[in-house]
């Protein structure tokens, strides 16, 4: 390896204590950012603006952040769809 290349995923096993830091950070984000809006918008909501425009609601920071969070929903998605595959898995009682 030249240092520029991706390791390859089996490296991932290695190192078991970064792979579930990568994880929490992942599912840390969306959360953060919503609770960033959230603060925003009870601190008054409008910041100062780069245009110096205020009035719609599309300005600011709070929309800014809870797009933020929606974008960061992606890990939040994959551990719900596992935990919904393993209840699919299971026979059902009767």
């Amino acid at each position: 390896m030249t240092g520029h290349e991706t390791p390859p995923a089996s490296n991932r096993k290695d190192h078991p204590k970064a792979l579930a830091l990568s994880t929490l950070l992942g599912l840390a984000a969306a959360p953060a950012f919503a609770a960033m809006a959230v603060l925003t918008m009870a601190a008054g909501g409008q910041t100062d603006t780069c245009m110096g425009q205020a009035g719609t609601s599309l300005t600011g920071m709070a929309p800014m952040y809870l797009l933020m969070s929606v974008f960061h929903m992606a890990p939040w998605l994959r551990h719900a769809g596992r935990l919904n595959s393993g209840r699919r898995s299971r026979p059902m009682r009767q």
